[in-house]
C-alpha cells in the first residue's frame, strides 16, 4: 500500500462568512468580507480590523460543557466534514492532525476557578487529546504548530503518512480563535492595521486577523485507482531560510526554494494561479513577489484571500486551499480583495478581478515567523 496519493474527499470551513465550505466560497465569489473594525474590543486601547465569528451563533454540541471555543470550533468543523463521507473516525486507521498557532492560549488568563487549573492546560497537545477523545479517535493526534505555515505543513504531513500505508484517512483541521493576547501581540509588532488589508498594494498598511476552523479529510489512494475529478496533493515542500525571527528574507530564499521544488514536473502553463500568503504587510508581500519572480512564475495569476477572511493563522493554509479548490471546480480565478495598484518591486500578475481558466492545478504558498516557508501543488485528476 506504500506510495499512495493523498486525495481530498471532504471539507469544511467555519468562519464569519459561514459554517460550511459552500457558504464561505459563495461569500468570497460574491465579493463579501468577514472583516469589521473593532474599537474597545476586550478593553484593548487601539482599534483593529478583524474577522470575528459570533461565538453565540455556533451550533451546540452534545456534552459540550468544558470545551473551549477553540475546541468546539474544531469539533464542529471535523464533524461537518465527516458527514460528507464514509470515514470511520473511531478507526485506528484514521489519523487526526491539528494545525494551530495558539490553541487554547486564552486559558493563560483564566482564574484557577475556571478550567485552567494547571499551567499545562493551554498546551496544544492537551487540546488535541481533548478533541480526539471527544471524537473517539483512538490514535495519538499529531499537532503541527509552525507559525503561519502550519496548515500547509499539516497537509504535507498527512500526505507523507498516507503514502506509507499506515493510515487510510487523515483528518486535517486547522483553527485559531482571536483573543486579547493574540491581537495585542501582533499590535506590539506594529503589524496590524485598523483598515481593510490591501495585499500587494502600494498603500498596504498591515494585517487583519480572523477566526476560523477549516478541515480537509484526505484518503490514501493508489495511483492507478484515482477517481476522475479528485483533488490530489502532488508535491509539498517546507524550506526555512532562518533569516530573522519575525522579518522575511528580502531575497525570498526559503519561499523560492519551496516554489522551485513543488514546480518540479510541472510547467508555467499547467498552473491556473498561485494562492499566495499575501498578508498585506510591507515585507511579506515584497518577499513573495521576489520569490515568484526568481522562480520564473511572474506570468501566473496570483491572488490572496486575506481581504475576505483576514489572516486565520493555523487555519489559513487549509481554509485557503479549500477555497482555491472550489474556485477551480468552476474554472474561476478569484480576485485579490483590496488590491488596486502594484506595490512590490517585481511585476507579478496580481488577479484584480474574477477570471476564467481551463487549467486544473494551483499552488498554495505560505510564509511565517522564523524564516519558515511552505508551498504545495494540487492537481485535479483527469482520467
Amino acid at each position: 500500500m506504500a506510495g499512495r496519493i493523498a486525495v481530498a474527499i471532504a471539507d469544511n470551513i467555519i468562519s464569519p462568512l459561514g459554517l460550511t465550505s459552500e457558504e464561505n466560497y459563495m461569500a468570497v465569489k460574491d465579493g463579501r468580507t468577514g472583516l469589521a473594525r473593532y474599537t474597545g474590543q476586550w478593553g484593548l486601547p487601539d482599534p483593529f480590523m478583524a474577522a470575528l465569528i459570533d461565538r453565540e451563533s455556533l451550533p451546540s454540541l452534545p456534552d459540550e460543557e468544558g470545551l473551549t471555543i477553540f475546541e468546539k470550533m474544531v469539533i464542529l468543523s471535523i464533524r461537518q466534514a465527516l458527514s460528507q463521507c464514509d470515514v470511520d473516525v473511531t478507526s485506528e486507521r484514521t489519523l487526526l492532525i491539528l494545525s494551530t498557532t495558539k490553541g487554547n492560549v486564552e486559558l493563560l488568563g483564566k482564574s484557577t476557578t475556571q478550567r485552567c487549573l494547571t499551567p499545562s492546560c493551554p498546551l496544544l497537545g492537551e487540546a488535541a487529546k481533548t478533541i480526539a477523545n471527544y471524537l473517539r479517535n483512538p490514535n495519538l493526534p499529531i499537532v503541527v504548530s509552525n507559525a503561519c505555515i502550519s496548515g500547509v505543513c499539516a497537509q504535507i504531513e498527512a500526505s507523507r503518512l498516507l503514502a506509507t500505508g499506515r493510515y487510510d484517512h487523515a483528518i486535517v483541521c486547522g483553527a485559531d480563535v482571536l483573543s486579547p493576547f493574540i491581537v495585542s501581540g501582533f499590535q506590539s509588532l506594529k503589524a496590524l492595521t485598523d483598515e481593510p488589508c490591501r495585499p500587494f498594494d502600494i498603500d498596504r498598511t498591515g494585517i487583519n486577523l480572523g477566526d476560523a476552523a477549516a478541515t480537509i479529510i484526505y484518503r490514501g489512494v493508489a495511483a492507478d485507482a484515482l477517481p476522475s475529478g479528485a483533488w490530489t496533493l502532488v508535491k509539498g515542500a517546507v524550506r526555512n531560510d532562518a533569516h530573522h525571527i519575525s522579518s522575511p528574507s528580502p531575497t525570498g530564499d526559503g519561499c523560492y526554494n519551496a516554489l522551485r521544488y513543488v514546480m518540479q514536473g510541472a510547467c508555467e502553463e499547467d498552473i491556473a494561479f498561485i494562492n499566495a500568503h499575501g498578508t498585506a504587510t510591507l515585507f511579506n508581500d515584497e518577499m513573495e513577489s521576489v520569490a515568484i519572480f526568481r522562480a520564473g512564475l511572474s506570468q501566473i495569476p496570483v491572488n490572496s484571500l486575506k481581504g475576505y477572511f483576514g489572516h486565520t493563522m493555523g487555519a489559513a493554509g487549509i481554509l485557503e486551499t479549500i477555497i482555491s479548490m472550489r474556485a477551480l471546480n468552476e474554472g474561476i480565478i478569484l480576485p485579490t480583495k483590496g488590491y488596486e495598484c502594484l506595490g512590490v518591486s517585481k511585476k507579478i500578475n496580481i488577479a484584480t478581478e474574477s477570471g476564467h481558466t481551463d487549467s486544473r492545478s494551483f499552488v498554495k504558498m505560505m510564509s511565517g515567523f522564523g524564516g519558515c516557508n511552505a508551498a504545495i501543488r494540487f492537481c485535479e485528476y483527469q482520467s
